[in-house]
């Protein structure tokens, strides 16, 4: 049996609920990989691609969850989650829900009791990959919670990504989740923030981020792709289409909030997330994380400051 979309062996249905430009790349790496796919949206025209591509457009949540006996939610935030599922509980019962939102272990566990008393199976999890890597069999997927949910369900996870079982609690995924972004926020900051510090010398961004990629090899102490975009940081170039400041902001207050839940020290992650609201209010909210740039700049718009000579 084939699917639409050509030649490929038709596999397990799975609605997709949630279709920010996360929810569409894994409506459409589970398209492209045989799965009849159902999807639905609060604002229903953020569907019209993937329906082009071969998607079927649910009328309301419920129907979207009658659709599969998998659905995958990909939102903001947990209480998200509940508001857009609770016209669905009827629906959710015998079916199965992968939680593919931000949050903290505390969340996670919670929403595990709350499917369990709706009589839904649930696997919580977490993506580490940008938008344009869903799909790659190689992209970290992070998923705890039910085992037997995990095994069962494993060729399907493994459309999106290479699937990784953390261990019964659910709230293991998130927790990674926050402990890498965390990584990966403060070692950006970094970046942008010695970028800004030897441009208000004149230094390029292209030239500098040359030197800083290649500082500590093969250790690299800097991510190779922040070469690529050094570019954008000389052009102030930020487009947001796969992840605005916003959504970054959001990413960053879980990961305060967990650190908090955690009972591990919060200040560094309270202060990352207070560095993207500055640039929130500095009208960055719709671009990317490295609009983050602007603020570490400071005054350099003022004339150029030039290193005082040694001689």
């Amino acid at each position: 049996m084939t699917n639409q979309r050509g030649a490929v062996p038709q596999q397990a249905p799975v609605t997709v609920v949630g279709l920010g430009p996360m929810g569409l790349a894994l409506a459409e790496a589970l398209l492209e990989r045989g799965h009849p796919t159902t999807v639905w949206n609060r604002t229903p025209a953020k569907a019209d691609g993937v329906v082009a591509g071969g998607a079927r457009r649910a009328a309301s949540i419920a129907e979207a969850v009658s659709a599969s006996e998998i659905s995958i939610i990909c939102l903001k935030d947990y209480e998200t989650m509940y508001g857009v599922l609770g016209p669905a509980a009827e629906a959710l019962r015998g079916r199965t829900l992968i939680n593919l939102n931000s949050g903290t272990p505390g969340e996670a566990a919670a929403a595990a009791d709350w499917a369990a008393e709706l009589g839904a199976a649930y696997l919580d999890g977490a993506i580490m990959v940008p938008p344009p890597l869903v799909g790659d069999p190689e992209s970290v997927f992070l998923y705890s919670g039910s085992e037997d949910v995990f095994d069962e369900h494993r060729e399907t996870l493994a459309s999106m990504g290479a699937p990784r079982f953390l261990g019964a609690d659910p709230g293991l995924a998130v927790l990674h989740n926050a402990a890498l972004l965390g990584l990966m926020y403060a070692t950006v900051n970094g970046f942008l923030h010695a970028t800004a510090l030897v441009g208000s010398a004149g230094v390029s961004a292209v030239e500098f981020a040359d030197l800083a990629v290649n500082w500590f090899l093969p250790a690299v102490v800097v991510n190779p792709a922040l070469v690529e975009q050094a570019a954008d940081l000389e052009a102030s170039d930020y487009p947001g289409e796969l992840g605005t400041m916003e959504m970054n902001r959001n990413a960053l207050e879980h990961i305060a909030r967990t650190c908090v839940e955690q009972g591990v020290h919060a200040d560094q992650a309270r202060h990352m997330a207070a560095i993207a609201e500055q640039a929130i209010a500095a009208g960055h909210g719709g671009e990317n994380y490295l609009a983050v740039y602007e603020v570490f700049k400071g005054d350099q718009a003022m004339p150029q400051r030039r290193i005082a000579s040694r001689a």
